[in-house]
C-alpha cells in the first residue's frame, strides 16, 4: 500500500524559511506527477507547485522565486523549499502523487504557520 509522509512543517516568522519533504512508501513514486497543495482556513485547496517525471515544474504564481520543489527518485522523496514566507502563506500543506488517471493519493498534510 502507497502512503505519502510529509514533514517539516511548524511555526516561522515572517521572512523565514521551511523546507517540507514528502516521503512516498511503494514503487509508485518515479511514475508520479507530485505536487504540493495548501488549505487555508475558510479557503479552498490551492495548487502551490507540481514536479513532473522528467523534472519539470509548475509554481503558483505567489509562490514563484520564493518557493521550489524539486524531487529525489533515488529517496521517493520530493521537497517543496519555501523562503520568504509571509503571513498569508500559513495553511496545511499537502502531498500529492498522480499516475494518470488511475491513481491519485494524498499525504495527511502538515501545518505552516507565519508569524508576523
Amino acid at each position: 500500500q502507497v502512503q505519502l509522509v510529509e514533514s517539516g512543517g511548524g511555526l516561522v516568522q515572517t521572512g523565514g524559511s521551511l523546507r517540507l519533504s514528502c516521503a512516498a512508501s511503494g514503487s509508485i513514486f518515479s511514475r508520479a506527477a507530485m505536487g504540493w497543495y495548501r488549505q487555508a482556513p475558510g479557503k479552498e485547496r490551492e495548487l502551490v507547485a507540481i514536479i513532473s517525471t522528467d523534472g519539470s515544474s509548475h509554481s503558483l504564481d505567489s509562490a514563484k522565486g520564493r518557493f521550489t520543489i524539486s524531487r529525489d527518485n533515488a529517496k521517493n522523496t520530493v521537497y517543496l523549499q519555501m523562503n520568504s514566507l509571509k503571513v498569508e502563506d500559513t495553511a496545511v500543506y499537502y502531498c500529492n502523487a498522480v499516475v494518470g488517471s488511475s491513481f491519485n493519493l494524498w499525504g495527511q498534510g502538515t501545518q505552516v504557520t507565519v508569524s508576523s
